[in-house]
């Protein structure tokens, strides 16, 4: 089934994102090489230039490493995964602020919102 975009940011930037929450996650082990290009340009349904874009920031952000012809390899640099680990956080707590801002909710609501519901899941 192909993955789903939306139009509010570039194809290539969405699948990046999605890749390196895989690999946040642990779908994809250190050293393990991921599926490739022409592999996930399918399942994504995607152009091949446009995975091989996305995966290069990946590389770039040292997430991914190439072995030449073999593939490309999740990195084993657990300093760089925990600094990505933590940019994700940092950003998604941006947005949840901005998202709030938006819609006139406090900074103080927000935070109960956040326990509330965290209280919740527990």
């Amino acid at each position: 089934m192909p993955w789903k975009f939306n139009s509010r940011e570039a194809v290539f930037v969405q699948i990046a994102s999605r890749l390196r929450g895989e690999i946040l996650r642990g779908k994809y082990q250190p050293d393990e090489q991921i599926p490739p290009v022409r592999q996930l340009a399918f399942e994504a349904a995607v152009n091949p230039n446009t995975m091989q874009k996305a995966l290069t920031v990946l590389e770039e952000e040292g997430l991914l490493y190439s072995r030449g012809t073999v593939g490309r390899f999740v990195t084993t640099d657990r300093s760089a995964l925990e600094r990505c680990r933590e940019t994700v956080r940092k950003d998604a707590v941006r947005h949840w602020i901005e998202e709030a801002a938006a819609l006139g909710i406090t900074r103080e609501e927000l935070l109960h919102y956040i326990s509330e519901e965290g209280e919740k899941s527990e």
